[in-house]
């Protein structure tokens, strides 16, 4: 499995395993979860993907119930979590209004709740989750560099950020934002004309693509995209899912594309996405295809 270096001691796996839905499994079990972390680990992929809010605030405990079970799976993985979403449940189901809040002491308490559901001593990467509105640049750049010098954190970024919001808040910290989750498919190829990948790619940030099967329309819809996927797939041995990642893949900015499924036969396929090769005109015809036409 190809790697990715985000600081000079922290590097990823190319492709992430987003743990969005692994509260939503009938079975979270410490021995499923295990199972799950296991079958990734097994192909080369050591990150992945959380976040306070997934499975209304319980889907770090889920994992974290797996690590107690067996802790010798903490030093083989790399672990991302994001803060600053506060939506009217789990442990904020006092809020009366879904919102973002980016101050200090709502970050920092998001941390110390991660850190105690995961069981774990340091995030490896902690993202501001959404842009806020309201966000004093400087109160949140301290608040981010003061826990990577506490050590609770190894690296920070953002997700959903535009270059804008990214200069902002970094022009107030110490410590660099190493990357960006973004949503970028076959679905949503604005990212590739619109400055995102632009930007970071300049910057050579490793951008993370969240949602890269489309929310799963990509697996499940039938149209011109989707029969281009089908027909490299049936060329190369490996399913639709696989082409699509590997669309994300072929692009020179590196991109990191983060996939959920809670199926471990699905979860075993994952890698196939490195096996796939994508010349320049495959490539292009996929693109055209998203588009609707040819490029001019």
């Amino acid at each position: 499995m190809e790697r990715v270096s985000l600081t000079p001691d922290l590097s990823f796996s190319r492709l992430v395993y987003g743990m969005w839905r692994i509260a939503d499994d009938e079975d979270t079990s410490p021995v499923h979860v295990q199972a799950k972390i296991e079958t990734c680990l097994e192909q080369g992929i050591t990150t992945f993907d959380q976040a306070d809010i997934y499975g209304g605030y319980t889907a770090e405990a889920v994992l974290g119930g797996a690590l107690k079970a067996a802790p010798g799976l903490r030093e083989q993985m790399e672990i991302v979590t994001k803060c600053d979403i506060v939506a009217p449940a789990g442990r904020h189901a006092a809020a009366k209004v879904k919102h973002y809040d980016t101050s200090r002491a709502h970050i920092e308490a998001s941390v110390e709740a991660s850190l105690r559901d995961l069981g774990t001593d340091r995030i490896d990467l902690l993202l501001i989750h959404r842009p806020d509105p309201l966000m004093d640049h400087d109160e949140t750049g301290a608040a981010l560099d003061g826990l990577v010098k506490a050590g609770k954190v190894r690296a920070v970024g953002v997700s959903n950020f535009r270059p804008w919001d990214v200069e902002l808040l970094e022009s107030a910290m110490s410590a660099p934002l190493v990357t960006n989750q973004i949503e970028i498919s076959l679905s949503r190829i604005a990212p590739f004309t619109d400055g995102d990948l632009a930007f970071h790619q300049k910057r050579r940030d490793a951008v993370m693509a969240w949602s890269p099967l489309g929310g799963g329309s990509l697996m499940t819809g039938k149209d011109h995209v989707t029969e281009l996927l089908d027909g490299i797939a049936a060329a190369q041995g490996v399913d639709r899912a696989a082409v699509a990642v590997a669309f994300l893949l072929r692009h020179p900015a590196k991109i990191l594309p983060v996939l959920g499924t809670n199926n471990l036969g699905r979860i075993a396929r994952i890698g196939d996405a490195m096996k796939v090769e994508l010349d320049r005109q495959a490539w292009f015809a996929l693109y055209e295809a998203a588009l609707g036409h040819e490029v001019a």
